[in-house]
């Protein structure tokens, strides 16, 4: 039952007739693309409850049509953990008649910044993955377009994340099977969310699992950061290395090797995102999955929803995430295993942004 004392949402309408609220987007974006009866249906609810379709910028004529776009927004576009994520905004977009921008900002706030400020009045919605920008930066977009937000979380927006908690304890319990007791955490961009999510994870499970963590960083998320941590790395005491996404893993293992250390009988070493390159290295890479695509294309249906009408926060969509276990972890070595006496500790300060991002509450396990 509605509560008649507030406006009616596009997941009102889809509640009562029955549909996905996807359905009722389409239904009012591109009705050929919705079967009659279901499209006379949705009118008819959408009618009795009072509901009408905002379209922010349908005004807009392009060839005679009217133009309607969703912005998505990427730290950088060469990374390939925004692919799959690109490939599902895209599809999401196609499917309800929607066009997608794309903008990459290089991994600075203040670009990101300004190409968002650029896009506002030429879109219905920006999604933005992966922001670097502060909260009260993002604060101030969301009080002026729908927003969805990947892979990081305020609560005046509509959220999705991954499940980085529980995908870090999984990586850290296999290594703890395999005879691991000393991990090296390394780490990624200051200005990441995301990282101070994991780190704040790797800590807990350590304590959990009585292990000793030591943390590198922070870096850029790249196989050239990778490959110069890798010098840090083999200084350490530590016979497994997690690191924040797969191109510093990989980078960490290829600069291992150039020291003559053996990948993974001398370090195991799990990334964290399972890109297509994760199979083409050798050793293959063991790593923590994420549901890219379905993050991306769940991103532009809810923003898209947003901008129709729907409730813009709530607690956050957090997906399932899986551990996939390759070659690049095995057991540790015997002679290297410590006495399991002490307390896990993590000995490696963390930063500001880190620490702050470590200590947001994340609704499930992020």
């Amino acid at each position: 039952m509605v509560d008649m004392g507030r406006r009616p949402t596009i997941y009102d309408v889809a509640r009562e007739a029955g549909v996905a609220a996807s359905t009722v987007s389409r239904a009012y974006s591109r009705p050929g693309r919705v079967n009659a009866d279901t499209a006379q249906r949705v009118f008819l609810v959408a009618e009795r409850l009072g509901y009408r379709a905002r379209r922010l910028n349908s005004h807009r004529p392009v060839g005679g049509q009217v133009r309607q776009a969703v912005g998505l927004v990427v730290a950088d576009v060469t990374n390939p953990f925004y692919g799959d994520i690109i490939k599902g905004a895209y599809e999401a977009a196609r499917e309800a008649g929607y066009q997608l921008i794309l903008t990459h900002t290089n991994e600075s706030p203040e670009v990101e910044r300004q190409a968002i400020e650029h896009e506002l009045a030429q879109v219905d919605g920006i999604v933005i993955a992966s922001s670097r920008m502060t909260d009260s930066a993002l604060r101030m977009v969301v009080k002026q377009k729908a927003v969805v937000l990947l892979n990081r979380a305020i609560p005046e927006a509509s959220c999705v994340l991954t499940d980085d908690e529980r995908g870090i304890l999984r990586a850290a319990e296999h290594l703890a099977s395999l005879g691991h007791d000393r991990i090296t955490y390394v780490a990624g961009p200051e200005t990441s969310w995301s990282d101070g999510v994991r780190w704040r994870s790797v800590r807990m499970a350590a304590a959990r699992l009585d292990l000793d963590v030591k943390r590198i960083g922070p870096n850029e998320p790249t196989v050239l950061a990778g490959l110069s941590a890798a010098r840090r790395v083999a200084e350490l005491d530590a016979t497994a290395v997690l690191a924040y996404n797969d191109p510093l893993a990989i980078g960490v293992m290829k600069g291992l090797r150039k020291l003559r250390i053996v990948v993974p009988q001398d370090r195991s070493v799990i990334g964290f995102d399972n890109i297509m390159f994760d199979e083409l290295v050798e050793p293959t890479l063991t790593t923590v999955a994420s549901p890219l695509y379905r993050m991306g294309f769940t991103g532009v249906q809810n923003c898209i929803a947003v901008s129709l009408g729907a409730r813009p926060c709530g607690p956050p969509l957090v997906l399932p995430i899986r551990l996939v276990v390759r070659q690049s972890t095995a057991p540790a070595p015997v002679q290297r295993r410590r006495n399991r006496t002490s307390p896990a500790r993590g000995t490696t300060r963390v930063s500001g942004s880190a620490a702050k991002a470590a200590r947001s509450i994340v609704s499930g396990s992020r």
